[in-house]
């Protein structure tokens, strides 16, 4: 460890030389590279965590620039794991820099978390966010959470010392009507930064043993006031009883028909004339990028539209991540009960990394 790198920090009579030495040690996964996870890589890298993981399999997209600030125009269409992992092995070489280039699952959370000594959940879903509580309650991990919507965030840490989880504070995984729509609802750009910052800074004092951890707290962030209201919520005991991973941990209604990966899709294309594809984004999306032969129908408008989709013919769904066109699947099984439709899994975004 180069001491002069460092010696900001170590110079500080509440930090100092040991704790460092507790960083170097560290080994901490983040789960997501995005507008949460790069401010929590850069930071935790560039202060000295001796092995960070990255949990992620997403590709760039123009739309992510304006908040994903390590990311540049030339890394649009890259797998955000190797333009990340370029990047910070460019910034600090001394870093055990792991790349897990997969979403996190079932299937797979509990191998991956347990080489680790805390998780940040720099996540944007609530079924991921359950997987992560439970896997680090089985394993008696840490971890850090960050959520946004529009100029809010939240903050905390679960499963800290015998602490409260994230279950104690939301006991169970909202139903799909109950969920805002991120592809809706936008968020400003220097939100997820300092929101970011902020996990980082939990994941320091718990790895140096310094301050005070929002365990038990709620940290609720206003940024057009630049206020902060932190709100108690006490340990629900059974919570911490948890010993096996659920079968699923899909949002209530995800599930509402046919499906199709994205790869599937793609051969389809390949072998198929005269598909039947309803592109449900907006018409802002649908020009960046689509599918030659799409029909774009904006899911709002869907409702009023159906005379424009062949009822006899077999209808594939696609949005940018795959979760508008599931709404799209249920209204088209509720509106024409007898037409058959496929949801495109993953949408867009897992397409075009397929086949960019």
């Amino acid at each position: 460890m180069n001491s002069k790198r460092y010696i900001r920090q170590t110079i500080l009579k509440e930090f100092g030389p040991e704790a460092q030495k507790k960083l170097v040690k560290a080994r901490v996964l983040v789960v997501g590279a995005g507008g949460l996870g790069l401010p929590v890589l850069q930071y935790l890298n560039a202060m000295g965590v001796g092995t960070l993981g990255i949990v992620e399999q997403d590709i760039v997209d123009i739309s992510n620039l304006q908040r994903q600030v390590l990311f540049d125009e030339n890394d649009v269409g890259r797998a955000k794991l190797a333009a990340c992992l370029e990047k910070l092995e460019a910034q600090n070489t001394d870093t055990l820099l792991i790349g897990h280039d997969t979403f996190l699952v079932r299937d797979n959370a509990l191998k991956i978390i347990s080489d680790y000594d805390i998780v940040i959940d720099a996540t944007d879903n609530f079924p991921t966010r359950y997987l992560i509580n439970d896997a680090c309650v089985i394993l008696n991990k840490p971890f850090v959470y960050g959520a946004l919507h529009g100029f809010e965030a939240q903050i905390s840490v679960f499963n800290y010392k015998g602490g409260p989880t994230y279950r104690c504070l939301y006991p169970t995984v909202p139903s799909e009507d109950e969920i805002p729509n991120c592809s809706e609802h936008g968020v400003l750009g220097v939100v997820p930064g300092i929101v970011g910052n902020l996990q980082a800074l939990e994941a320091i004092k718990i790895i140096s043993d310094i301050g005070e951890v929002l365990t038990g707290v709620l940290l609720l962030y206003n940024g057009l006031n630049n206020s902060f209201i932190k709100v108690n919520f006490p340990l629900v005991p059974e919570n911490l009883n948890i010993g096996v991973l659920q079968e699923n941990y899909e949002t209530p209604s995800c599930h509402f028909g046919l499906q199709i990966s994205a790869e599937e899709f793609g051969e389809l294309l390949a072998s198929k004339e005269n598909l039947q594809i309803i592109d449900v984004r907006t018409i802002e999306e649908y020009n960046l990028q689509h599918v030659e032969d799409a029909r774009n129908i904006p899911l709002i408008e869907l409702k009023n539209r159906l005379s424009e989709i062949n009822h006899n013919a077999e209808v594939y769904l696609l949005c940018q991540s795959g979760k508008r066109s599931q709404t799209a699947q249920l209204l088209l099984q509720e509106a024409l009960p007898n037409c058959i439709t496929y949801n495109v899994i993953g949408g867009m975004d897992q397409y075009s990394h397929i086949y960019s």
